[in-house]
């Protein structure tokens, strides 16, 4: 891996560990307000200062990585799930089946602003994590369909996939044990950049008050309420926008050093 493919690995390995430990490790109570101290600057009891309400910006933040990571990951997870599902199944079926989902399926979906599409769904069902959640993945599928279908028809015309076919292999036998197993390489990068995008979707949906709900922080929401504050208050949204800017680009170092790791071609120049 490069250098800034480690650094990538390692901002990510700390998020994760802040998201999981984060009820232990944050300094101070989530929710406890202090209003003759609102609005403070940072200060060595509060390294990222005090919000409108006198509450702690650090502890929130680390809640607010919870939510984040949370959000990446269930994303990332039944969108790619999904994807390669249809996208291989479609791809090794060919013909008709093919066309419809490739022509049909996809171009419907991909005919609609991703980020305009998920905010009418959450509108729709009301602002929630789990809405939140559920339209993401509903515009995320999409793109890792594609995907697998591009891997899967290259994949399935190699010698050793058409030798199993001639020895009368199962198609289920094939796919899921000849050409998956070969073609799966791109969604592993396609999947570290996919948890860029989602966080960075989870904070601008919260931006616009149809994410999570209070008491729980997201960045997102966070950037919202510091707004209102940005000449009296800058630390309010320095630092969320700094944690999503950081996470952003630890996810796409890591994915470009994946990419260049698991290519061969790479690894040989």
């Amino acid at each position: 891996m490069t250098g800034l493919a480690r650094i990538g690995l390692l901002v990510v390995v700390m998020l994760s560990l802040v998201a999981l430990f984060s009820p232990v490790l944050a300094p101070h109570s989530l929710t406890e307000q202090r209003l003759s101290a609102r609005l403070q600057g940072p200060s060595a009891e509060h390294p990222f200062g005090r919000d409108e309400f006198g509450r702690d910006v650090l502890s929130r933040m680390m809640y607010g990585a919870r939510v984040s990571m949370r959000v990446g990951l269930t994303v990332v997870s039944i969108s790619a799930a999904t994807g390669t599902l249809i996208g291989a199944s479609a791809a090794y079926a060919g013909g008709w089946i093919d066309a419809l989902v490739s022509s049909f399926l996809f171009n419907t979906f991909l005919a609609f602003p991703g980020i305009l599409l998920a905010i009418a769904l959450v509108a729709f069902r009301g602002p929630s994590l789990a809405n939140l959640i559920l339209a993401l993945c509903v515009i995320g599928w999409v793109g890792y369909a594609r995907l697998m279908r591009g891997q899967v028809l290259k994949v399935k015309e190699y010698d050793y996939v058409m030798a199993a076919r001639a020895l009368g292999a199962p198609g289920a036998r094939i796919l899921l044990g000849h050409i998956l197993p070969n073609a799966i390489q791109p969604l592993v990068i396609q999947s570290t950049l996919g948890m860029a995008g989602a966080v960075l979707a989870e904070a601008g949906l919260s931006f616009l008050g149809l994410g999570v709900q209070e008491p729980i922080p997201s960045w997102g929401k966070m950037l919202d309420a510091g707004r209102a504050h940005l000449t009296t208050a800058p630390h309010m949204v320095v630092f969320p926008a700094l944690a999503i800017m950081a996470t952003v680009l630890a996810f796409n170092f890591l994915g470009d050093g994946l990419n260049k790791w698991l290519d061969p071609t790479r690894k040989r120049r």
